[in-house]
């Protein structure tokens, strides 16, 4: 590799070259006095060694780990047609898959699993050539209650696909030309879960959350432009629909000397989620009931009732709330998340891999000791979290208040200070502590089965 000392070209017979001869190809050795990078032409000077070759050839390092991740992209970018498709999940397969995470809504994880599935054999039959017949995709618009689980069912969907998969906010995304971000900015999410693979990206599945937050802000004709609302609307139909979408690499229109990538949307499935709060009111106006008011239901009556309302919604009363038509249009499968009742709660608490009670007693192993909640504590908890109204959400800010006093003084106690401490009802309410009552001793065999529970 050149160096200060070994580049001048004068100070050793023979005109600088070593022993009388050329330098072999990939020495140290230089013949030059201002050594280049052939493919760059940065000097030594400013990216470091270079690597040699035959013919006053030079190499830098940075050049060499960019040709490594050309490399490295193509062999992904054909490697994927043939990984991609030799095992189509059935649609009970992808199913048994959500349910090791998300506990009831039966009848979306249907939908999602026959969407993904049928996504899959489009893509196959996309790739015959000789084909008749063109498949059309579905793209699902999924309504329900906050804390209900569509996220975590996109998020959950992302982990089990073997396809690029993306999840956008559809509260940020304003009409093209304003502050804010522009639609393709969605797509450029999917391209980084790529790997800006192109070919396949454009096999990919969006999820775009916070859907209702793009609803017409006012029903009446007005001159103002609706830039964050209707206008959102209008740029995402042809995206929706299937076009060639102009995507910035960079993001935005800040720098308008980037070169667009051309991306294909006909193949990409659109999963969209919102809460659309007061379409309950919408579908109940509808369908001649009442509108729920302040005291007149118990609790369980009033998510049987959000429940029912939300199973018979059609697309107009999403209409009503304040989406387009032709925005209503390219979501043809509406798929409604019931409310989580006091069971199901507690069942999202105990059965999920990521249950806050399998977390939690995974936290008491790290320290040595063992933790247990009571059937009765953990009811007490989904009741406290039911009058939040903020669905599973509220559990975890429960419990983490619960928990705060034990875990700030666990780490410090002995290790005979430490054993099983089991939480009840009592310590939820705040009516006792946990330092109250002394832990149970943990016995060697517990100790160990806790070890094999953990492995």
């Amino acid at each position: 590799m050149p160096s200060g000392k070994d580049i001048t070209g004068g100070g050793t017979s023979g005109g600088g070259k070593r022993n009388g001869g050329s330098a072999p190809s990939g020495t140290t050795g230089g013949t030059k006095k201002n050594a280049y990078c052939s493919f760059c032409r940065k000097s030594y000077r400013d990216v470091g060694p270079l690597v040699e070759g035959p013919g006053d050839v030079y190499i830098c390092g940075e050049c060499i780990e960019l040709c490594q991740s050309i490399l490295d992209q193509e062999r992904r970018r054909r490697g994927v047609p043939k990984t991609l498709f030799t095992d189509i999940p059935t649609p009970r397969e992808i199913k048994e898959q959500l349910d090791q995470y998300v506990i009831d809504q039966d009848r979306a994880k249907k939908v999602l699993s026959v969407a993904v599935h049928n996504h899959y054999k489009r893509l196959v039959h996309g790739e015959d050539p000789e084909s008749a017949v063109e498949l059309d995709k579905s793209n699902i618009l999924l309504i329900g209650p906050t804390g209900c689980g569509k996220t975590l069912l996109a998020r959950t969907l992302a982990r089990i696909l073997n396809v690029p998969f993306a999840i956008g906010d559809a509260t940020t995304l304003t009409e093209a030309g304003y502050v804010g971000e522009d639609v393709e900015n969605i797509l450029l999410k999917l391209l980084h879960a790529a790997d800006f693979d192109l070919e396949s990206a454009q096999r990919g599945i969006i999820y775009i959350d916070e859907i209702d937050k793009i609803g017409k802000t006012s029903h009446n004709v007005s001159i103002t432009r609706d830039v964050s609302g209707e206008g959102v609307q209008q740029a995402l139909l042809k995206m929706l629909e299937g076009t060639v979408a102009n995507v910035p690499p960079q993001g935005g229109r800040k720098h308008p000397e980037q070169q667009y990538i051309q991306m294909d949307t006909t193949n990409i499935l659109f999963i969209c989620g919102g809460t659309f709060v007061g379409l309950d009111n919408i579908i109940a106006r509808r369908v001649g009931r009442k509108t729920i008011g302040f005291g007149s239901q118990s609790e369980a009556e009033h998510n049987h009732e959000l429940g029912a309302l939300l199973d018979r919604v059609t697309s107009d009363d999403i209409l009503e709330f304040g989406m387009i038509p032709e925005f209503i249009g390219r979501l043809p499968v509406i798929c409604p998340l019931m409310p989580l009742d006091v069971d199901a709660l507690v069942q999202i608490m105990t059965a999920p891999r990521n249950a806050l009670v399998k977390q939690y007693r995974r936290f008491f192993e790290m320290e040595g000791a063992d933790l247990e909640f009571t059937p009765e504590a953990l009811v007490e908890i989904a009741k406290r979290a039911k009058t939040k109204d903020t669905g599973a959400r509220g559990l975890r800010s429960i419990v983490e208040e619960v928990m705060l006093d034990i875990m700030y003084e666990l780490p410090d106690r002995t290790a005979k200070e430490k054993g099983r401490f089991v939480v009840t009802p009592e310590i939820v309410r705040k009516e006792k502590s946990l330092f109250d009552i002394p832990p149970i001793p943990l016995t060697p065999t517990k100790a160990s089965e806790r070890k094999k529970e953990s492995a």
